[in-house]
Parts: C-alpha cells; structure tokens; sequence
C-alpha cells in the first residue's frame, strides 16, 4: 500500500518544486521508495530531440523511484504560461482521468507519491475545472507551501479555507523564506502556525531558510518528515492508501 499526498502553494514561483523535492528526498531518507508526479508542466525546452520541463527534472533527481515521463508528467506542455491557455494553444485537453490513471500506476510502483500540482490551488485547467477539482479527483491529502513574503498570511489562510472547502484534509504546511529581506519572518510563521492548527490541525512541517543554490538534501534537513509521516497515517479522513 502506498501513501501518496497533493501539494500546493500559495501562489507561483514559491519554491513548490523545491519543496516538493525536498519531501520526496526526505522520504527517501526514512528508506521509503519515493516516486514524483507532475501531472502538469507548462514550459518545456528540448533537448537530444526530446521535450522535457526543468520542474520535472528537479522531481526525478529527488525521486528514488523514476517513474516513465509519459506517467510522471502526462501532459507537458511547450508554452510557459497558465496550464489551460498552453493546452488551448496545442489543442490539448487536460484529461483529469488520465492523470488519476497515471497516479493509480505510480502508486504500484513506490511506497510513497509526491504530487506536485500547478501553480496555486485554483488555478484554472479547463472551463469546468481547476486544480482544486484535480485534488479532489486524486483524494489525496494536501500539503501546502507557503512563500514567505509580505502579504503570505492571508495568501495562506485563503487556501486552506479553499482546501477545506474541497473535503480535503490539510496534512501539514511548509514555510518556505523566499524573500530573504522579508521582515518579521518569525513572527508571520507563528501568526501561520497558530491559526493553521488551530483551525485545520496543520502542523507546520517546517521553515526552509533562503537557500540559494542549495540542495535538496539541504532542505530536506529542515523538514520534519517523521511528523508528516505521523499525520499521513493517522488521518482516516483523507484517503492516502491506494
């Protein structure tokens, strides 16, 4: 049985894929076979006649079990921009079955999924559906990233009421210090972890200090898997055993 989770953020270019990274060589680190998906790429660059994404890339250098790219990430599209006008400018459909299809696969393959979701939480993939319709999909816990930086408290709280709002559990949430100049960091992360668990049960995972250039071993060392672990197993409510 395989224990499998969502992540999202609060916003893009929030380090997600660095978190999400970090997670899965954390799992590693527990002896866990990790595996990452990427249901959904938008930017791809090609090399020796093959089209590839750099988030995905930095996914299978974490992951201890590398899964087929046409599973990992079923839809890679070539334009950097919001997932359903890159799909819309190739004719593309981003198929929700077709991803949770591909989940269902990953999770014979390895003990624990990492599913890095795109962009934000309600970020748009077809007229009927965004995101958070994704999460719900794959009805997996949501763990959330959230860029440290001014404005990030309500960012944060906003998306864990739309997780909630889903039916979804928050697993946990991670701090993430984009901004290295932001003031009072601490004091935001204790606004965050006090309200977070107070009305979701979120613990916080961990603070991931501005590392330029860092590993994602590094990050991993910030980050309290065995507590994730902890959660992941004991919340009934989300259906994280495939």
């Amino acid at each position: 049985m395989t224990l499998s989770l969502f992540v999202t953020g609060t916003d893009t270019e929030i380090g997600k894929t660095f978190v999400s990274a970090a997670l899965l060589r954390g799992f590693a680190g527990k002896g866990l076979l990790a595996a990452a998906l990427k249901p959904i790429a938008a930017g791809a660059y090609e090399r020796d006649g093959v089209w590839r994404n750099e988030d995905a890339d930095q996914l299978d250098a974490a992951a201890s079990v590398l899964l087929p790219p046409e599973i990992r990430t079923p839809f890679l599209l070539k334009e950097p921009a919001a997932p359903h006008i890159a799909a819309a400018l190739e004719g593309v459909t981003l198929d929700m079955e077709r991803i949770v299809a591909c989940h269902r696969e990953a999770c014979k393959r390895a003990e624990v999924v990492v599913v890095e979701s795109v962009g934000g939480f309600r970020v748009p993939l077809t007229a009927q559906h965004d995101t958070a319709d994704l999460a719900v999909a794959l009805g997996l816990p949501v763990v959330l990233v959230v860029g440290m930086r001014l404005g990030c408290i309500s960012h944060a709280l906003l998306t864990a009421e739309a997780i909630a709002a889903r039916g979804l559990a928050l697993a946990g949430w991670v701090a993430n210090r984009i901004d290295p100049a932001m003031t009072f960091p601490e004091e935001n992360v204790d606004a965050l972890r006090e309200r977070l668990s107070a009305q979701y049960g979120a613990p916080l995972i961990g603070v991931v200090p501005h590392l330029r250039g860092a590993s994602a071993d590094e990050a991993a060392q910030h980050l309290d898997i065995d507590a994730l672990l902890r959660r992941l197993g004991a919340d009934s409510a989300a259906p994280v055993l495939h």
